[in-house]
């Protein structure tokens, strides 16, 4: 038996607690080089559970999905409030895995693969009624990125995404043990931000010839044609359906800690069987493991590691920093070239190694690497060198710390 709070008080406890929470945090952080920092993983825990994990939102307990365990998939916001639009979730930038939790929010990489095969033109999903067709489905996730990376561009990667909360946890274990993380030589580094978009579209393309048959009249791949020979009713292969999902290092992190807390019975999403990607289970595959276990390997050696090859940050970046979205974007990382010292500090505060913000001479600096985490704003030593603006408006800016902790001196 799960207890749930009754809906009519949840949003409020969420607001009062998070401005408690902000409060405290402003007030407590003597050290002023980490009040933002210490604010965005404030922001960043509240984020897993209210919007990633959606444990406390509820319902639980529904029938449909009583093997998975208390996790809400049933509470399907796009279909209940949007109508049958959205009935997978809203699309939103950041990792919050389709599979183990509910449909409150998705992942956009998932629907755009799902959405071109296996359900671009099959009335029915993983226990869901579209209304729409592929593209029509395609066409509101797509839309929705846009809007949502012209509105806070990047700040999803930095502040709200649960794997990148991950990482920064990871990153703390580092400085534990006192180790110095890695960089990336510039040209590496600028390797890696290309091959998010080579990464985007090889699963893509992969996705397109497995919906060959519904797209184009011509089935590329047997097996996916629904109700065809080797397909199913949905004409899904085996489990290569989504092919990112199977590598993607998110789905077995939130499933394993799903289950770790009991929200999810491991014994369900154990369940395995041997397919062409190695050992496949219905939430993980061997193959998401491996990637898995190189990330958090490769995140313990270099900040932010996943976050320069993420093909969602990828896309949000895109939509925010490149002509012509950049030019309206609301969201901006600004510098003032007259005051700015070329001391270096930004560049070297940076983990995702942006350097548009050392390198340009002023303005708008911010590039798809940036995730707008504002470490570079709360470090620079400069009155107002650094500023991130929201909509024309300062929400943060850099401070003369310098000469503040001479003052004390």
């Amino acid at each position: 038996m799960v207890w749930e709070i009754p809906a009519s008080i949840v949003l409020p406890i969420y607001f009062f607690a998070a401005i408690a929470g902000i409060a405290l945090i402003i007030k407590l952080s003597k050290n002023k080089t980490r009040k933002i920092s210490n604010l965005r993983f404030y922001v960043q825990i509240l984020a897993v559970v209210v919007i990633f994990m959606g444990l406390i939102l509820g319902p639980f307990d529904q029938p449909r999905w009583a093997p998975l365990g208390v996790s809400p998939r049933d509470h399907l916001i796009g279909t209940e409030i949007l109508g049958n639009q959205l009935p997978d979730g809203i699309p939103f930038p950041v990792l919050a895995c389709y599979y183990p939790n509910g449909r409150t929010v998705t992942c956009p990489i998932w629907q755009l693969q799902a959405y071109i095969f296996p359900f671009w033109s099959h009335p029915r999903g993983y226990e869901v009624t579209y209304s729409t067709t592929g593209l029509e489905k395609i066409g509101v996730v797509i839309g929705s990125l846009v809007v949502a990376a012209l509105v806070f561009g990047r700040a999803y990667c930095g502040w709200l995404c649960p794997f990148g909360l991950f990482q920064d946890v990871l990153t703390r274990i580092r400085k534990v043990t006192k180790r110095r993380h890695r960089t990336f030589s510039e040209s590496t580094s600028k390797k890696l931000s290309q091959s998010r978009y080579i990464v985007i579209a090889i699963f893509l393309i992969l996705s397109v010839i497995f919906g060959s048959y519904y797209i184009f009249g011509t089935e590329l791949i047997p097996g996916t044609i629904a109700g065809g020979p080797g397909g199913t009713e949905a004409g899904i292969v085996s489990s290569i359906n989504e092919p990112f999902c199977l590598i993607c290092p998110m789905r077995p992190l939130c499933s394993l800690t799903q289950a770790g807390i009991g929200s999810i019975n491991f014994s369900y999403i154990s369940q395995i069987v041997y397919g062409p990607f190695g050992i496949i289970g219905g939430y993980y595959s061997s193959i998401n493991l491996i990637v898995l276990t190189l990330v958090i390997i490769l995140s313990l050696a270099y900040r932010r590691f996943w976050c320069r090859i993420c093909p969602l940050g990828a896309l949000t970046g895109l939509f925010s920093t490149f002509t012509p979205f950049k030019q309206i974007a609301l969201t901006k990382l600004e510098k003032n070239e007259h005051k700015c010292t070329k001391c270096g500090v930004c560049k070297r505060a940076c983990p995702t190694q942006a350097t548009d913000m050392y390198n340009k001479k002023g303005g708008d600096v911010t590039e798809s690497k940036c995730i707008l985490c504002a470490r570079c704003v709360e470090l620079c030593p400069y009155e107002d060198t650094l500023k991130i603006k929201f909509a024309g408006k300062t929400v943060a800016k850099s401070r003369n710390w310098l000469e503040e902790e001479n003052k004390k001196d």
